[in-house]
């Protein structure tokens, strides 16, 4: 009778869990190990991921990724508490387990409790959920509380605290991703090498750098592991990754001072842990998807956040009303569709006046520009960096209410614009900025306007009496808030407006996406920064968000086109004509360029690969050779693929049975027939190959 009960108790879980689970035996002692611990006494999971507890709520993470079951951790602390001096509380005998079926926001799963009970008398219980529709992804909630008869003073908590183990055949390595910012601008995906160690601070990582996407990854070449938080407003979490002995190493934590009283409990946010193949573009991918179930999803992009762009940025400060208007025959020549008017239109950040020796009269020449853009067939967009206000302007020496203060009363400084933090969570600075986004699109016309500045995403903590704080970090949290007045204000006055958020080279805010219809690739470095720029976004705002590479000159070479147009992004230049103010730094549009500009344009009007489904699991960006991208339009597959040289075989993943033609579309070469199910290409190529697959009749 007793097997008979236990195979109704699996067959129970399987269809709670929503997924095939292991056997899940009760709080019985496993056999010790050598090294104190004890082995697994319970397994959960789904068709992808398992969690291994052991008796001491140690757990490690198993792969069911293949055809059997690995573990890819060892036991490790992964939930665990800190106190006031420092102290880690991170073994908990276990002392009991319960399961629940749940339904959803995320649809039907299962939620397993784990509780047990440290020396220190602290309870800990354990809830990990896992959702049929979300396999591989475990979400987690932790719960302390003082079970002891004295207060307990508590600095922080972790999440998901694991080491990614080395891959024991293959690749050897791993690669990571990290959403956090920086000031000296890194990149976003990097090879996790020895010595590397990232703290990934959600918060203020400069004195104008913060914020971000609250997820970091990291991989070897047969899976990988991503952790983040899944609250739909921003917190001040920490996702550290390092490389370490055993691995790589990585978790989600929170700094949460708070006293327990005998009673008392703590509670972590929601976090996830995600189990994938490949890169990071799965686990983004689907944290998307998670998030838009708790009503948080990057909007649909228009029709005109796709089109081509010019930007007068090429001038610099430098730009004049004649010179704009003398370059918008040629670029509406070219195949460009909008004209931005970038920074040095106005007095000063803050005060938003016309700067007289550009627009003597004022309004009449904004609006008699824009008239001008739009008779040469191009749609106008104006640059705007809001929250900035400059000394010495009159908002700043009437309205020093609105200003964001640090806890010694000082005003938080935008270094790179020499500027002061106004605080987006104040009134008065959100009905200002209200009224001057009305009037850039209702009196002046404008269709698009481009945020620009590295402080869109994340502020300090604010501690100005004036603006009467619950808590400080409400100016953090209610950034969101501020982005979304923004947006629907501009919307409100023309629903086709496109908003661009444009946070300087930084990584982007999540939070931020519902707020803004385009992103570009913000500054980028160099052309690895535009294309994993790209795929990171077409992961977290989807496969065909409207991503633009920014400024061509920005890349490799100042022509590099084919990284923009390879990975499905938005063709941008900021080229100059017919003369250039600035000979040492020029942008000008010679001869020799504007045969290049004009035909890697046409290729991007005549392809439009944004509209496409950017297939970013097909390729993994750290480990392939070539790098290589793939997106699926209208029938038809098209690769890009990138090295500083290549000569040797390329793969066409994702093709369909049967025989498909290649092409050359940027050179006009055809390449000859391939079976969908063995597509291995002989290519020899300089910095890129973009080739498209069309399936033969």
């Amino acid at each position: 009778m007793k097997d008979s009960h236990d195979e109704r108790r699996r067959s129970l879980l399987q269809w709670l869990a929503g997924a095939a689970l292991a056997p899940a035996v009760g709080t019985a002692r496993g056999a010790a190990r050598r090294d104190g611990s004890a082995g697994a006494v319970a397994r959960v999971g789904d068709t992808a991921l398992a969690l291994e507890f052991d008796g001491r709520l140690r757990s490690r993470v198993v792969s069911r990724l293949g055809a059997g079951t690995t573990p890819v951790t060892g036991f490790d602390a992964s939930e665990r508490l800190r106190l006031a001096d420092g102290r880690w509380i991170d073994d908990f005998l276990l002392t009991a387990q319960a399961l629940d079926q749940v339904d959803g926001s995320h649809g039907r799963g299962a939620c397993h409790r784990f509780t047990g009970m440290s020396r220190d008398g602290i309870e800990k219980t354990v809830n990990v959920t896992f959702y049929e529709r979300h396999p591989g992804f475990a979400v987690i909630r932790t719960r302390y509380r003082n079970a002891g008869s004295k207060p307990v003073t508590v600095a922080a908590w972790a999440n998901s605290a694991h080491v990614l183990r080395p891959a024991g055949h293959g690749t050897p390595g791993f690669w990571t991703f990290s959403g956090a910012t920086h000031p000296d601008r890194r990149d976003w995906v990097q090879p996790l090498k020895p010595g590397f160690k990232q703290r990934n601070f959600m918060g203020m990582n400069g004195s104008d750098y913060g914020g971000g996407t609250p997820a970091a990854d990291v991989w070897r070449r047969d899976c990988g592991l991503a952790v983040g938080h899944l609250d739909t407003v921003p917190r001040l979490v920490a996702l550290p990754v390092e490389a370490v002995p055993g691995g790589a190493a990585l978790a989600i934590e929170f700094e949460q001072a708070a006293t327990l009283q005998p009673g008392d409990t703590l509670e972590t946010l929601d976090t996830f842990l995600a189990l994938h193949r490949g890169d990071y573009f799965a686990a983004l991918d689907r944290y998307r998807l998670v998030m838009a179930e708790r009503g948080l999803r990057a909007p649909d992009a228009p029709a005109d956040s796709y089109e081509p762009i010019w930007c007068a940025w090429g001038y610099e400060h430098d730009i004049t009303i004649p010179r704009m208007v003398g370059t918008l025959a040629k670029a509406k020549e070219l195949g460009l569709e909008w004209a931005v008017l970038d920074d040095g239109w106005q007095n000063n950040e803050g005060d938003w006046k016309l700067d007289p020796k550009t627009f003597p009269h004022g309004d009449a020449d904004m609006t008699g520009l824009v008239h001008s853009i739009r008779q040469a067939g191009m749609k106008a967009r104006l640059w705007i960096t809001p929250l900035a206000v400059d000394p010495g302007s009159d908002l700043l020496h009437d309205h020093t209410d609105m200003l964001l203060l640090d806890k010694d009363g000082a005003p938080q400084l935008i270094s790179w614009w020499n500027s002061f933090y106004l605080c987006p969570a104040y009134e008065p600075t959100r009905a200002m900025t209200r009224a001057w986004i009305r009037k850039i699109f209702g009196e002046w016309g404008y269709q698009g306007i481009k945020i620009d500045g590295q402080h869109l995403n994340g502020v300090a903590p604010c501690h100005n009496p004036a603006h009467k704080h619950a808590r400080p970090e409400e100016s953090f949290e209610r950034l969101q808030d501020f982005w979304k007045m923004v947006y629907d204000t501009a919307r409100e006055v023309n629903p086709d407006a496109v908003v661009e958020l444009c946070p300087c080279g930084t990584a982007y805010a999540f939070h931020n996406f519902p707020y803004m219809n385009q992103a570009p690739a913000s500054d980028p470095l160099s052309s690895w920064q535009v294309r994993h720029k790209g795929k990171t976004l077409k992961a977290l705002m989807g496969p065909s968000a409207a991503y633009a590479g920014d400024h061509v000159e920005l890349s490799d070479g100042g022509d590099d086109f084919a990284s923009t147009v390879g990975i499905g992004a938005v063709v941008s230049t900021k080229f100059t004509w017919p003369e250039d103010p600035k000979p040492k730094n020029s942008y000008l549009l010679t001869p020799e360029r504007e045969r290049v500009w004009r035909h890697w344009i046409g290729i991007y009007r005549d392809r439009m690969l944004p509209r496409g489904i950017y297939r970013g699991e097909l390729y993994d960006i750290g480990f392939d050779k070539p790098e290589a991208h793939a997106i699926e339009k209208d029938g038809s597959m098209y690769f890009a693929f990138y090295a500083p040289s290549w000569n040797g075989p390329v793969e066409l993943r994702g093709l369909g049975p049967g025989r498909w033609r290649l092409h050359d579309y940027v050179n006009g070469r055809d390449l000859g027939e391939v079976d969908g199910d063995r597509a291995r290409l002989a290519a020899r190529f300089e910095r890129s190959l973009l080739v498209v697959a069309t399936p033969v009749a």
